[in-house]
């Protein structure tokens, strides 16, 4: 059975309270309201959000909860009185049907068309709120209702005006009691019993997994920005590296990487321009500084700032980040360098460069849990010679091959003359 039944007047508000933010230790989705929020005959209240919720005034009652994709029936009860929650919190197009001593007093069938629908995307992440808004733009469009979505603050202007149909706030600003429905978007690790998400993320991608909780189609789409300057920053042509992660598993591990990288694009005619947040980040004993010879165009700058460097440089190289999804999104070629997730985690691009003679995919891996707070993770080889040799086995060379097949690169036909035939 998919639901619970409390005595009348308790309340389920679901455990968003175990889903902690990146930064501290707040919920990392605001509760829906204590009582439902829509009005039913004989005193009931129902509403869907975080799942379906009924609330039964005293009486003699039977209620069915039904998906009406599927036919199944969900949940049904006898009581005389309670509180009704679904255990589901994922979108399911749920019917409520109640009676009262025997006689049918309300059928509703879900429609969100026209009616207010709140979806809540965590604070503390870029790439991952770039992959996951553009599910929402499809809910939208499917259901056609008044969509608001609580992000990031420093998001919101990268879509706002984009999407003028569509209400950004943040989550300090969300009002639970004014929603027909409202859905979490997030990384689920713990979820064995499938609660807040249908499928496992790790199965089906770190954006994708956006599209199965809120029930549309799964298949990418890049989000549209709005830029308030749009002017090319510089005239000469340039590419646009990011070098940092928030984890050492993300950075590329090669001692002699970027050096060689940065030299061959210099080489090639480029100016490179490095577009990262901070210029020497890391923890311990191990720190990350900007390679020498490049612009530093690092710093707490705004995300539509970075958004211009990136629509105009002729590609991205870097690694399975944030400032990979902003590229995506802002339609520039990117060379992702990565081994700690599978391919198909991310977005697709034909300039994915990762070593399959290495160990790979321990993100992807639903026997492995990634441990945000050990920034030297790495499950399998922690401590011994081949940590991190998911990018550390990633060569210069291998690099310089896929940057050498982007379209248009302006070394093409001097980097083909050193590359053997089989790179591609």
């Amino acid at each position: 059975m998919d639901g619970s039944v409390r005595p009348q007047g308790s309340v389920d508000d679901g455990d968003t309270r175990a889903q902690p933010s990146a930064a501290d230790s707040r919920p990392a989705y605001v509760p829906p309201a204590e009582r439902p929020t829509q009005p039913g005959p004989d005193g009931i209240l129902f509403d869907f959000n975080l799942g379906c919720r009924v609330l039964l005034p005293a009486g003699d009652w039977r209620i069915c909860l039904r998906d009406l994709d599927t036919g199944n029936i969900l949940f049904q009860s006898e009581n005389t009185g309670a509180f009704v929650s679904s255990s589901k919190r994922y979108f399911v197009r749920f019917a409520i049907e109640v009676w009262r001593g025997g006689q049918s007093v309300f059928r509703h069938d879900y429609d969100a068309t026209a009616r207010e629908v709140l979806i809540q995307l965590p604070v503390g992440t870029l790439g991952d709120t770039i992959g996951w808004f553009p599910y929402a733009v499809k809910f939208q469009q499917r259901h056609r209702c008044r969509l608001t979505c609580a992000m990031a603050e420093k998001l919101i202007p990268l879509f706002r005006d984009a999407y003028p149909d569509i209400t950004f706030i943040t989550h300090e600003q969300v009002r639970p009691e004014q929603f027909y429905a409202s859905y979490c978007v997030g990384l689920f690790f713990d979820d064995a019993e499938h609660i807040w998400q249908p499928t496992d993320f790790r199965h089906v991608g770190l954006h994708r997994t956006a599209g199965y909780i809120l029930g549309v189609d799964p298949q990418e789409e890049p989000p549209r920005l709005a830029l308030p300057d749009d002017s090319r920053p510089l005239a000469e042509p340039y590419v646009c590296i990011a070098v940092q992660s928030s984890s050492q598993c993300k950075k590329w591990n090669n001692p002699h990487g970027w050096r060689e990288v940065v030299a061959f694009l210099q080489a090639s005619g480029y100016r490179v321009v490095c577009i990262d947040l901070q210029a020497v980040h890391g923890a311990g004993l191990a720190w990350t500084h900007i390679p020498h010879g490049v612009q530093d165009e690092t710093g707490d700058r705004p995300l539509a700032e970075r958004a211009r460097w990136l629509r105009h440089a002729a590609f991205f190289v870097g690694l399975s980040s944030g400032l990979a999804w902003l590229a995506w999104a802002a339609g520039t070629p990117v060379v992702m360098i990565s081994g700690f997730t599978h391919a198909n985690n991310e977005f697709a691009t034909p300039y994915r460069v990762i070593n399959w003679h290495a160990c790979t995919g321990c993100w992807n891996d639903v026997r492995l849990r990634f441990d945000h707070k050990d920034f030297l993770w790495c499950p399998r080889h922690a401590g011994t010679e081949r940590q991190f040799e998911c990018t550390r086995l990633i060569t210069a060379d291998h690099v310089r091959q896929t940057i050498a097949r982007i379209p248009g690169f302006a070394g093409h036909a001097a980097a083909s003359a050193t590359i053997p035939p089989s790179a591609g």
